[in-house]
């Protein structure tokens, strides 16, 4: 009985010690360097492709907010200037607009933005050429542009940006989580890297968009845009 008593004790040790042994200890690389984010067009290709039914917005429209809620994205159709957005008013249905031909486009908006930079100003406002602003971004099957003209600020802005009602219909939007990838009509969009891609992969033409920085991918190669933090502009 006695050498039973001087036995188990060893034998719990040699478990314990059998245990440490087999247990691996982690420990950071101070040297370590995370790889850098995917260029725009590669996440479009690789990130996997989310179920749609959940950011269905009725007649053949996807929509969705980041999980940050920075930005307003719609995979959506325009007549022209029209474009068909759930959260905006706009004249896609109406009749006189019924004979323009529809195009697939992508659509977002941002809560807070950067200014246009001179070269992607694509309108001149009617002659008078002020009243261009960031805060949007447009891709049709052939191009990206960012900025429109307009007066007043977007949806996004108007419940999200810095004196936003944080109430209305894009609050009531479903989140497209960080690395989540969206199609409809060949046009993907993806949430990464602190804002959203949207892109025509088969044709090499995207953007990317957040509130410190925007990029336009163009067909041909050209490097694209990219500005720094400003806050929103407003009329």
């Amino acid at each position: 009985m006695e050498r039973m008593r001087r036995t188990v004790p060893g034998i719990l040790a040699a478990l314990i010690l059998l245990a440490c042994t087999s247990c691996t200890i982690t420990q950071k690389d101070p040297d370590y360097v995370p790889p850098p984010p995917l260029s725009a067009l590669e996440q479009l290709k690789q990130a996997p492709v989310a179920d749609a039914t959940p950011f269905s917005a009725g007649s053949d429209v996807l929509s969705f907010v980041t999980a940050d809620h920075s930005a307003v994205c719609s995979l959506t159709s325009a007549r022209g200037e029209h474009i068909n957005l759930p959260y905006e008013q706009n004249a896609y249905s109406d009749a006189a607009n019924n004979k323009l031909a529809i195009v697939p486009v992508a659509h977002c908006e941002l809560a807070v933005y950067p200014k246009a930079e001179a070269a992607d100003v694509a309108d001149d406002c009617a002659g008078t050429g002020l009243g261009y602003l960031g805060g949007t971004a447009l891709l049709t099957p052939e191009k990206a542009s960012y900025g429109e003209c307009r007066s007043g600020v977007t949806q996004m802005e108007a419940e999200f940006g810095p004196r936003g009602s944080k109430n209305g219909p894009v609050s009531q939007l479903p989140v497209l989580e960080d690395g989540q990838n969206l199609e409809r009509n060949g046009l993907r969009c993806s949430a990464y890297n602190g804002g959203v891609a949207c892109g025509n992969v088969s044709a090499g033409v995207a953007f990317f968009v957040s509130r410190d920085r925007y990029e336009l991918i163009s067909a041909e190669g050209a490097d694209p845009s990219a500005t720094p933090s400003e806050a929103p502009k407003t009329p």
